[in-house]
């Protein structure tokens, strides 16, 4: 029987949970996830939980942060002062900003606090620091990606590695 190796395009339906089981994404009630095997679109821990899986296996692993989204990183919370900002800008606590460096690099920022003064915002991933655990199961393996996969939003519109 076929197992997942890496190269192959697989299609997983995946349901993914925190450690006080709060499920911060599913892909039930939508189609199957597909990606490439070890091309780096989801996180490592992910990936490398499915290499050896057979078809219409399911299985439950449970993903260390070093090998999702790393630990959180304090250095990463900043605080601006709202005069350097445009005066139009209202933010809001748990709002995500999209964030362009000089070099052209796009980051996400979660606002974190707001004063009358100051903005915080953080550019941790929102997972960082979180143990992971999966139910997956492997509904396809494939040589080559299904035609879906390039109409998708996002490549799939999974948030797992994003």
């Amino acid at each position: 029987m076929r197992t997942v190796q890496k190269g192959n395009f697989v299609k997983v339906h995946y349901t993914g949970r925190l450690d006080n089981g709060e499920i911060f994404d599913s892909s039930e009630g939508r189609s199957p996830f597909e990606f490439q095997v070890g091309s780096g679109q989801v996180i490592p821990g992910f990936e490398n939980s499915l290499i050896g899986m057979k078809l219409k296996e399911k299985k439950t692993f449970t993903i260390e942060p070093e090998d999702a989204y790393g630990d959180r990183d304090e250095r990463l919370v900043q605080t601006f002062q709202r005069a350097e900002l445009p005066m139009d800008f209202q933010p809001s606590v748990g709002e995500i900003l999209a964030l362009q460096t000089e070099d052209g690099t796009r980051l996400h920022a979660i606002v974190a606090n707001v004063t009358p003064t100051t903005i915080t915002i953080d550019l941790n991933h929102p997972l960082a620091g979180q143990r992971l655990t999966f139910d997956v199961e492997i509904v396809e393996i494939n040589d080559s990606p299904s035609p879906s996969l390039f109409c998708a939003p996002g490549g799939g519109g999974c948030s797992c590695g994003c």
